[in-house]
């Protein structure tokens, strides 16, 4: 690998890790610690999990003289990788109070020196993919922890923020068309030329049926005149799986909406905000979105 294209991925390296970490950066230890249902992890694992990946697989085949930072973390941070091993199960994630957050951000820097020194020497092509991908799974797990907290914080009574919320664009969302695609024989999955996990591959065909698709997201407005009309109370729109589960769990509105006397609010990583009408509607399950397609077809 020429020496140019090892300089790059050393700048992509640095710069996907300390994203993650200022992502964390705003989090006390408590925070950080905490996991909030099971199919959540706690920010503390997350940013052990993705060092682990770039010691098990990058440092450990690679790395002249190898040794583990701690051995023990080789199955405390997998996560379901079977052929290196035994993992912690995962709804237990958030009883591993140690190592503490200051161990784990031990155990990255100390990691990151490694990953810095090996590629400071020049890596083949095929540990760079290597690198390549832990950066792409790093990626994830960036998205994980911002899921994963406002899950987290969403718990709280004190309905506390992660950061400042934005400012908001105001206005009203443009008028909502609708685009017909033809459907028939489609090719879909990589193309090639660039990094693509192992589930886009290989690019195949497809035949679809003909459809339409909404010119812009369902916005936060739309989505209430679906609650209000009683769309969660009328099983004709629902899957009849969907209906058992909004029964079951008693929804009437998307997850992380509140009403707020007459109205409604939406909790945000900035804490609990008024309804925007012409926001894009978030957090909705597949059973929602099909039942919304139903309502809104029969209107």
């Amino acid at each position: 690998m020429d020496p140019a294209a090892t300089a790059a991925l050393a700048d992509a390296y640095r710069a996907v890790r300390r994203t993650t970490d200022a992502l964390a950066e705003p989090l006390s230890d408590a925070d950080a610690q905490v996991q909030s249902m099971p199919d959540a992890s706690p920010t503390k694992w997350h940013l052990a999990h993705t060092t682990w990946f770039f010691e098990t697989f990058v440092l450990e085949p690679h790395e002249p003289g190898f040794r583990p930072h701690h051995p023990a973390f080789r199955v405390l941070f997998n996560s379901y990788y079977n052929g290196i091993g035994e993992q912690h199960p995962r709804p237990q994630r958030g009883l591993v109070t140690r190592p503490g957050l200051a161990e784990v951000r031990a155990y990255r820097r100390s990691v990151d020196e490694r990953v810095a020194a090996l590629l400071g020497r020049g890596v083949p092509p095929a540990v760079a993919d290597l690198v390549t991908l832990g950066l792409h799974h790093e990626q994830q797990h960036q998205e994980l922890i911002l899921t994963d907290l406002l899950h987290l914080l969403s718990c709280n009574p004190l309905q506390p923020a992660y950061r400042p919320a934005a400012a908001r664009a105001g206005g009203a969302a443009g008028p909502l068309g609708w685009i017909d695609v033809a459907g028939g024989l489609v090719e879909i999955g990589d193309a090639g030329g660039g990094f693509a996990f192992d589930n886009e591959r290989p690019r195949h065909r497809r035949w679809l049926a003909p459809y339409r698709l909404a010119s812009r997201p369902v916005t936060q407005g739309e989505w209430l005149a679906f609650v209000d009309d009683g769309g969660y109370r009328e099983p004709r729109w629902w899957l009849a799986a969907g209906w058992d589960w909004v029964r079951a769990q008693g929804i009437e509105a998307p997850l992380h909406w509140r009403r707020a006397g007459a109205g409604w609010q939406v909790f945000t990583l900035a804490g609990a905000l008024p309804l925007d009408a012409a926001a894009p509607v978030a957090h909705v399950s597949l059973f929602e979105a099909d039942a919304y397609a139903h309502w809104l077809g029969a209107q």
